[in-house]
């Protein structure tokens, strides 16, 4: 068995290559959504062990320790962000404006 390389591939260094858009959380970008810009944060959901939070796209709980994208607009604060599922942020366009809920589900 070959000793793994952990060299960059095609001979550029690491300062040469462009910024994969890592910060100190994760993956980080923009992305356009509804004519503003949204800032998205892909997380682990390691480090909110205890937290749960409610998904704005299927209005269900996202489970502590499950990973998840962190959305909120470009001009927006920390009260603005959102806990979503990958897989409903990635549906986000194709999804009702409105949640229709039972009459029994929790308003949270």
């Amino acid at each position: 068995m070959s000793p793994r390389h952990n060299r960059p591939r095609g001979g550029e260094s690491p300062a040469e290559r462009p910024s994969a858009g890592y910060d100190r959380y994760g993956l980080e970008r923009t992305e356009e959504w509804q004519g503003e810009e949204w800032r998205v944060r892909h997380v682990s959901g390691a480090s909110a062990q205890g937290k749960r939070y409610r998904c704005p796209g299927c209005d269900q709980e996202i489970p502590s320790g499950v990973p998840h994208v962190v959305a909120w607009p470009d001009y927006g604060g920390v009260d603005d962000r959102r806990h979503w599922h990958k897989a409903c942020w990635n549906a986000k366009d194709r999804r009702t404006s409105r949640v229709q809920r039972s009459r029994n589900a929790p308003r949270h």
